[in-house]
């Protein structure tokens, strides 16, 4: 297949897959899909946008309490809740303290558990707060703060579909997108988050690619832990990961802020 056409298929698939845009489907097989997860950071940029400029919006007319909750809401509409979602499952399936099967059944179950819901709360609970801190910050800083914790999260579904980690089902989105991210790809995809982070701490430019590199070592742990648990990931994992790194770097941008 022209490198061109797939090109643009794994765009249209990172967009229908990360964003609520319309966007139509093309063709989808591994190697878009490949495509696709190395484009994720990419299209967390894209959505940093609109997020980072609602939030300037915001703080100019209300508490910045009630910017950054509402900033948090647009980011969950604009990706359809799926990685919330991903995040309550994967952590009710863990904290089951099942493995395999049983913990894969426990992800498919339609409700959430204590265990997701805390999981939930805790994460909106420091998104916001950490967006509220940040919006105290000068307009550029805090865009530039944005725009990495979204890139980020993203970045964080390339680390897991990288080479070496498995599907933990024979089917579904895990099944698509695992061992499709090659080495080269996602080390040239970690530099351009690291640097964009650089402004998100201007007096300290080291501490925002510091932050990017930890999250991401975090979500690596995780990983390991959820291979070994469910036996590979699933598209509630790759949620999660999104959510966890995004989480983790807002928080790591506020500290000592």
């Amino acid at each position: 297949m022209p490198a061109e056409p797939r090109l643009g298929d794994g765009a249209r698939l990172a967009l229908t897959t990360f964003t609520i845009l319309p966007v139509r489907a093309g063709r989808i097989d591994r190697t878009t899909a490949g495509t696709a997860m190395a484009l994720a950071p990419l299209v967390g940029a894209l959505l940093a946008v609109p997020l980072g400029a609602l939030l300037l919006l915001l703080d100019a007319v209300t508490a910045p309490l009630v910017a950054a909750g509402v900033t948090v809401a647009a980011g969950a509409l604009l990706t359809r809740g799926l990685h919330l979602d991903g995040l309550a499952d994967t952590v009710d399936a863990l904290g089951s303290y099942r493995r395999g099967p049983a913990a894969l059944e426990i992800m498919k179950k339609p409700d959430v558990g204590p265990f997701g819901v805390v999981a939930l709360v805790l994460v909106l609970l420091v998104q916001a707060a950490a967006l509220a801190e940040l919006a105290g910050r000068s307009r550029p800083t805090t865009f530039a703060a944005v725009l990495a914790a979204v890139a980020a999260g993203r970045l964080g579904v390339s680390l897991a579909c990288r080479r070496g980690v498995p599907a933990a089902r024979p089917d579904g989105l895990g099944a698509l997108v695992a061992g499709t991210v090659g080495p080269v790809t996602l080390a040239v995809a970690t530099v351009a988050v690291a640097l964009a982070a650089v402004p998100a701490v201007p007096d300290r430019p080291w501490q925002g690619p510091l932050v990017v590199l930890a999250a991401l070592a975090v979500a690596a742990g995780l990983l390991r832990h959820v291979v070994r648990r469910l036996g590979g990931i699933t598209g509630d994992v790759l949620g999660a990961t999104v959510e966890l790194v995004t989480t983790l770097v807002y928080l790591g941008l506020v500290l000592s802020g």
